[in-house]
């Protein structure tokens, strides 16, 4: 069964040591109940408060709006080498689904973590704003 989560996702404006930020909101498409995917708590800037959530989150270890959130909160934090193993860890996921850019465009959650993994390395700034 094909997993489809309707998503909103976030490119946030950040100094340099966040790079580039993405930050995944959502709830499943039967329940439309949010996901505990830390999303308050990155747009609210509370990033130490987001990998806390995250990392103690109820939710699949694998799943990827979790680890692009989580990679997110750690760019923010300045810690880069755990920011990158997230991403790839979302690009790894054999869970696999659509994300709703902020522009109303969809992605799939593996080139969403790919194009934050790249903006990080890269150290490109980007903003973008979530609906």
């Amino acid at each position: 069964m094909k997993k489809f989560l309707p998503l909103f996702v976030a490119l946030a404006f950040a100094g340099p040591a966040a790079a580039q930020s993405i930050v995944v909101s959502g709830g499943d498409a039967g329940d439309m109940s949010p996901l505990s995917v830390a999303y308050e708590e990155l747009q609210a800037g509370r990033n130490a408060a987001a990998v806390d959530k995250l990392t103690h989150s109820a939710i699949d270890a694998r799943d990827p709006s979790r680890l692009i959130n989580l990679g997110t909160a750690y760019a923010r934090l300045g810690q880069a080498a755990d920011a990158a193993t997230a991403y790839e860890a979302a690009i790894a996921s054999p869970i696999r689904y659509d994300v709703e850019l902020a522009s109303g465009t969809y992605m799939d959650s593996r080139w969403a973590a790919r194009t934050a993994l790249a903006n990080l390395n890269e150290g490109k700034p980007l903003l973008a704003l979530a609906r």
